[in-house]
């Protein structure tokens, strides 16, 4: 095993090429031990390279309107009167805490979307 740390884009491509040769392994074997230590390697490096920011919160509401069927009528319970509803969807308004709490107890939205620099 001849693990080296990531630094730049090329050694990044050189992690996963050794990774593709690797992703076979059978487990417990030195070269799934190698595969794991790469894919550590790979996600420290890219998380640090490409940070990817927090969701927006009107967009974290509206995904999981898609997926639950649920029309902004729906959301009243949450938000308010349907005014309001229509104001949040369309960024006229913002969320207040007690909306943010709402929607995540009832939709289970994480806080981290609903509270995003993008909320502000």
């Amino acid at each position: 095993m001849n693990i080296q740390p990531i630094h730049t884009d090329a050694d990044l491509e050189r992690a996963f090429a050794r990774m593709e040769e690797l992703w076979a392994a059978e487990d417990s074997t030195a070269a799934a031990d190698e595969l794991e230590v790469l894919s550590i390697l790979i996600e420290k490096y890219e998380d640090e390279r490409y940070p990817i920011g927090p969701s927006d919160p009107i967009e974290a509401i509206k995904f999981r309107m898609e997926q639950q069927g649920l029309t902004p009528r729906d959301l009243e319970p949450y938000i308010g009167p349907s005014g309001r509803v229509s104001e949040v969807l369309n960024r006229k308004r913002k969320l207040s805490l007690r909306m943010i709490r709402r929607l995540h107890d009832g939709l289970n939205i994480p806080y981290e979307s609903l509270m995003s620099e993008a909320a502000a």
